[in-house]
Formats: C-alpha cells, structure tokens, sequence
C-alpha cells in the first residue's frame, strides 16, 4: 500500500497543513521511514508520534516539520500539541475504522507538519493539526480526490495564498471586451467600471498594443489580476516568438492571423500550447476559415470569425459556420467580432458562439457597466464565482 493524503484547516497563524504517507513497513513508504530517522536535518528533526511521552501511537508515524525550527521555543510548538494531535488523531482513525486495526503493526505513516513561527495558541494548534491529520488519512484511505473531482474543481478553484483565480474558458458563453482604444487613460476608466464576472474577458486590442507594447498586458493586468487576458497580436510571422512574448507579460491567450502561413499559425500554437495559454486564430479576411483549419495538424482553443470595422457598413456577418467549425475538434470554442450589439447578440449566441467580442458597444458607452452587464444578461451568465464550496 502506498496512500497520499493532504488537508488544510484553521486560520493563521495557527493554520494547520498536513500532507502525509501511508504505507507498509516493507514497501517505499518503509523505506523512507527508516532513513528520515537515521538521516536527520538541521532545522527538520522527524519525531514519532506520540499520545503521551512513552506511548507510542500506532500504527508508527514519523512527525516532519516543514518549517525551519530555529529556537527551542519554536520546537515546543511541535514537541507538544502538534505532535499530540498527530499521534491522536492516527488512533482515532484506527478506532473509527478508517485505518485496519488489524494491520497497524504493519504500516507506518509520515506527517509533514507546518507550524507558523507566529503561532501561540497551543488549543488552536493541536485542534487544527488533529482535524487536518485525520481529514488527510481519510482522504488517503478514500483515495480523495478522484480524477474526475480534479478536473472539475481545477478551473473553479482559488489558492487562498495567491488570492487570485487563474481563469480558463471551461464554462462558455463568454463576453470579451475589446479594449482596442489607443488611449490608456481611457482603457483604465473602462477597467475600472467593467463589472466582476467569470464570464468576462479582457482583450489587449491590436491597436493599444501598438502604441504601448506588450507591457500595456501587465498594466491591465495590475487594474484585473484576476481577468482573462486576450493579446491580440494578429500575428503574421515569427508566430512562436510573439505567443512566447505574450506569455511573459502574463496573456492568458495570443491571437495569430488566419492569413499567417500555415507553418506561422502551427508555431503559434504549438508555442501556447507549451507556455500553457490559449491559441486564437483571428479569421479576419479569411475567405474560407474552415480551409484553414483543415489544413492545421494541431488545432487552436478559439477561432474568431470576425468582420472588419472598415467594412461592417457593406458585409454581412459570418456567423452561419460556427456549426461546422466546431465539428473540427471537440475542444475549440468559437468567438465572433465586428459590430456585435445587444440586440444583435442572440443570433450570434443561436448560431452556436462561446464568445461575443464586443469593442466600442460598451468601451464608448456612457454606461460601460450597465452595457456590459446587458450582454452578460443577455448570456445568461452563472455566477459560479459565488459558489460555496462544502465538500472539502
């Protein structure tokens, strides 16, 4: 057996973080055991487990601290509650039957403790530790989480650390802001005003990029840490190096050109797909976008079918593909541009669009939030970000 678990409970700087491995005394797990006890560093002393001083939990379980002990005040906070609460918390999953009474003398467990320096409160520390170590053993045992639950949770989830969710298009309809105004001062107005969603992605216009640089992405990123960034490069050659540059300055997406060579627009991709952003294809004066994707041995996350600004006056949208489009690859979402309004959104969202690209309708509005929230509505967007998570 070789089981891993891990939990977190309690607030800091008493905040409990338990990872842990459960196995048997002759398997890997056994192995590593022995030599954390025979093998110690400064700062990382391992220590059994225990109820009481000269009683022993079982089955065996090493204690590893993960913070540096540096003082012996510090190493009171580990040599005390938190290794009681560990020692307990092993026989109290051994009582309950989560662990098999009948193989204790079998296996053993490592526990890698975190104890904040800062930490005081003693009832807090052995209280938070207990319940993380038993809720990590139980998850160990059940296998928690399944790859299923893993995958559901990963896009929806934020790392209290960080504070901030890193997005990604699993749930579409989306809005995009186009925020191709040259003008900073105003962009920032705009950002400053665009309502909070998960159905809400900021596009780095080609011509803001212009005038700013790539760097223009990091100032949009400051204004929306946690937005879904678009650059939107169009580009035509060089595709790996401009999807690389877009990714250092933290786009979540790169944009290259459909009339790009095709050698140019696999590049593209296959660099975002490396830097683990998304790859648009901006089908702008395509003739036949679905040609294109034809031809591509990789395909992209987004193909935009977009009509120009110059020509909205005389053309007609192309929104009539998207159907087709999609039967390309089951992944790929369909975006579309060029003179969307809100009561001309339904039709495109009819004919089967993820993303509405939508500029000047809310950017020139004397009413930014209100015009966004209008499409937004008009999706029927799910406030996902509001849910409760009860399960773990």
């Amino acid at each position: 057996m070789y089981s891993l678990g891990e939990a977190l409970i309690g607030t800091e700087p008493e905040l409990a973080h338990i990872d842990l491995m459960i196995g048997d005394k002759n398997g890997p797990v056994g192995a590593a055991f022995a030599n954390a006890m025979s093998q110690l560093s400064v700062g990382h002393t391992p220590l059994l487990a225990v109820i009481r001083p000269n009683l022993l939990t079982k089955p065996a379980t090493l204690i590893v601290p993960k913070v540096t002990v540096e003082n012996l005040k510090q190493a009171a906070l580990v040599f005390g509650p938190a290794q009681t609460a560990v020692a307990k918390a092993v026989a109290d999953s051994v009582e309950d039957g989560v662990l098999h009474k009948e193989k204790a003398e079998d296996m053993v467990l490592i526990v890698s403790v975190f104890i904040h320096p800062d930490a005081r409160d003693y009832n807090k520390i052995y209280r938070y530790n207990y319940g993380a170590t038993k809720l990590a053993i139980k998850r160990a045992m059940e296998r928690f989480p399944s790859v299923d639950k893993v995958i559901y949770e990963k896009d929806r989830s934020i790392h209290p650390i960080m504070g901030f969710k890193v997005m990604r298009l699993w749930d579409p309809p989306y809005l995009q802001v186009a925020l191709d105004i040259p003008d900073w001062d105003h962009i920032k107005k705009v950002l400053d005003k665009l309502p909070k969603s998960d159905h809400l992605i900021l596009e780095a216009g080609t011509p803001l990029i212009k005038r700013y640089g790539l760097d223009i992405i990091s100032k949009i990123r400051d204004a929306r840490p946690g937005a879904f960034i678009v650059a939107d490069l169009k580009t035509l050659d060089v595709g790996h190096l401009e999807v690389r540059m877009a990714a250092d300055f933290t786009a979540d997406a790169a944009v290259v050109s459909g009339l790009a060579p095709l050698a140019t627009i696999e590049k593209s991709i296959e660099e975002a797909k490396k830097t683990g952003i998304y790859a648009v294809i901006d089908m702008l004066n395509v003739l036949d976008p679905k040609a294109v994707l034809e031809q591509l041995s990789v395909k992209p996350d987004v193909v935009e079918l977009h009509r120009a600004i110059d020509v909205e006056s005389t053309d007609k949208h192309a929104w009539g593909d998207i159907k087709t489009i999609k039967k390309l690859s089951d992944r790929m979402l369909v975006a579309v541009a060029g003179g969307l309004r809100a009561e001309n959104a339904s039709e495109a969202l009819k004919a089967g669009a993820d993303i509405l690209v939508v500029g000047r309708a809310i950017t020139n509005a004397k009413d930014t939030e209100g015009a966004a929230r209008r499409f937004l509505e008009l999706m029927k967007e799910e406030t996902d970000q509001f849910r409760v998570m009860t399960d773990f």
